[in-house]
Formats: C-alpha cells, sequence, structure tokens
C-alpha cells in the first residue's frame, strides 16, 4: 500500500476505472495545497496534482521486478518532469519566504507653511465697521 515514510522516492500503481498508470511520488517535491498531492503520471509525463483521500486508497505498491523495470523505464523521464516542475515552482516558493513587513519609508521632511509679512496684525474688524455706520 501506499507509504512515502520509508523512500524519498516511492514508485507504484494508480489503478482506476480507466486503467493502470505507474506513478512517483517524491517527498521533496514542494507541499500540494492541503489535502492534496503531487504525483508523476508516467501516461501523462506530468507532475499532476490530486486529492489525497480520492487517490489513496487506489495506490499500490510494486513487486520488486515491476519496480525495477518502472525505474529502468521512467527514471530518465521522471527525472526531467521533476527538473521542469521545480523551476517553474521556484517562483512560488521564493514568494512564500518574501517577508511580511513591508519596507521602511523615509520621512519626507515637514515645511511650516509660508505667512505674508503684510497680512500679519492686520485687523478686518476695523474695515467692516466704517462700511456700515451709515
Amino acid at each position: 500500500m501506499y507509504n512515502t515514510a520509508k523512500k524519498q522516492i516511492w514508485y507504484g500503481e494508480l489503478r482506476t476505472s480507466k486503467g493502470n498508470v505507474i506513478v512517483v511520488h517524491d517527498n521533496q517535491l514542494p507541499e500540494a495545497s492541503p489535502g492534496r498531492i503531487y504525483l508523476y503520471n508516467t501516461d501523462r509525463n506530468a507532475i499532476i496534482e490530486y486529492v489525497e483521500d480520492i487517490v489513496k486508497g487506489n495506490l499500490y505498491d510494486l513487486d520488486d521486478a515491476a519496480l525495477k523495470a518502472a525505474e529502468t523505464k521512467f527514471s530518465g523521464a521522471w527525472k526531467a518532469a521533476r527538473a521542469e516542475f521545480m523551476s517553474k515552482h521556484q517562483a512560488r516558493i521564493d514568494l512564500n519566504n518574501v517577508k511580511e513587513t513591508a519596507p521602511v519609508r523615509k520621512a519626507k521632511p515637514e515645511v511650516e507653511p509660508e505667512i505674508e509679512s503684510d497680512a500679519v496684525g492686520v485687523d478686518f474688524d476695523d474695515d467692516w465697521s466704517d462700511s456700515f455706520d451709515d
């Protein structure tokens, strides 16, 4: 049965109603979304994200002869797909490590408002009182 705790790279068989396919699981791939796992599907020559609860019961270990045959047949394609997958996902991994603090902004110096020199000390009450005294 599917158990990746013992091996970093696990070769096995995914049995479905559409047929059986050899799959590869690698513990060093980035974590998939919660409740999902990445498996290399040899028929599709791609690493695909599967719903773990659905596929887990359909994954089976290969016997020794089938395991050696699968490793020989799919090892090169698996490594190439893994390298491509890692290069595409490296940016996502790097973004996950970004610090959550924003860069410190430099404070702009405060400019005091300029006061016009003739406006200082003007008494506006005197101007108004002259026009309404009639």
